[in-house]
């Protein structure tokens, strides 16, 4: 499994171009499926569409427990909340590409997830936040030492890009341009696209870059924001400052609500749609879409004068 496990590695990154991030789910999506088969005397290589068909129906369930005989066992008690839509529309699609390389590495000559179909994911608007919510979160970052410096330019990196976390992480010093005021971002699939930020940025970027990351640098990286041990900021330390900063202006946001935001004021500016999603990274259209949904009405209160922030 091991060996199998490096070349559907070397599949996702190479001939799917799916990110490090996305390979590694899938990875662990066909590791859960190989187990769950084993435990019930199948494998991957034998499994019939019946066979994934019960694994995504103990997916979708949350992983039900098989041995609920015991009396004095409720049933709340036996199971977990059902995932959503979009959850296991990722783990089906994590199954197709399963498949579709052990077809092609000559393992399987069929594919018994074929006539199994991705679920429709619910249509839900995303979260948002005014300008002035926007502001007083950025207000509660104390810039008085090396970390506040980082996290006030993180995060006004951030909102004035529309930057996933993973982009705003794995940023790098050639892909800033600061006297030009753009980035390279390096988003999903290794798609590139150049996003201009703002002043406010910018200043805060400069700032931190002369006088906060000198003192957390340990050794040399290329990662433009660093944690405490002078190593590239991680996914999970991002998230972990934000929701210290989100508590302290009493909030109720999640890191990407800030590219939500980012869009919508955009929208909200007059930019057009086109314009919205090449700066987002998005392949399709209709993924952008989903912004013009959000009443006019709430789009101009979003809204001061112009975007970006001054």
């Amino acid at each position: 499994m091991d060996a199998l496990a490096e070349r559907y590695r070397a599949y996702l990154l190479s001939a799917r171009r799916r990110s490090p991030l996305t390979a590694e789910v899938y990875l662990r999506e066909a590791s859960l499926l190989g187990r769950w088969l084993g435990e019930r005397g199948s494998s991957p290589e034998a499994a019939a569409s019946s066979d994934i068909l019960g694994y995504l129906v103990w997916r979708q369930t949350g992983g039900a427990r098989e041995d609920t005989r015991r009396e004095d066992t409720r049933r709340e008690d036996t199971r977990r909340e059902p995932l959503s839509r979009k959850t296991m529309a990722r783990i089906v699609s994590s199954v197709h590409a399963f498949y579709k390389f052990m077809r092609l590495e000559g393992i399987r000559a069929d594919d018994p997830s074929e006539l199994i179909e991705t679920p429709k994911q619910d249509r839900v608007l995303p979260s948002v936040l005014p300008p002035e919510e926007v502001d007083r979160f950025l207000a509660s970052i104390d810039p008085g030492s090396p970390r506040g410096l980082r996290d006030r330019a993180l995060f006004e990196l951030i909102y004035s890009c529309g930057l996933r976390i993973s982009e705003a992480a794995c940023l790098t010093f050639d892909q800033l341009y600061l006297k030009e005021r753009v980035i390279r971002v390096i988003g999903k699939r290794r798609k590139e696209r150049l996003v201009p930020f703002g002043e406010e940025a910018a200043s805060w970027l400069s700032r931190y870059l002369e006088e906060g990351r000198p003192a957390l640098v340990k050794g040399r990286t290329d990662r433009v924001f660093l944690n405490q041990a002078g190593r590239g900021i991680s996914r999970k330390g991002i998230w972990k400052r934000f929701d210290g900063f989100r508590d302290a202006s009493g909030l109720e946001a999640k890191v990407h609500t800030f590219r939500h935001s980012f869009a919508t004021h955009l929208l909200a500016g007059g930019a057009d749609l086109r314009t919205v999603q090449e700066l987002l990274g998005h392949s399709d259209i209709a993924t952008t879409q989903i912004y013009t949904h959000i009443e006019p009405e709430s789009l101009r209160s979003y809204h001061r004068d112009y975007f970006p922030r001054k």
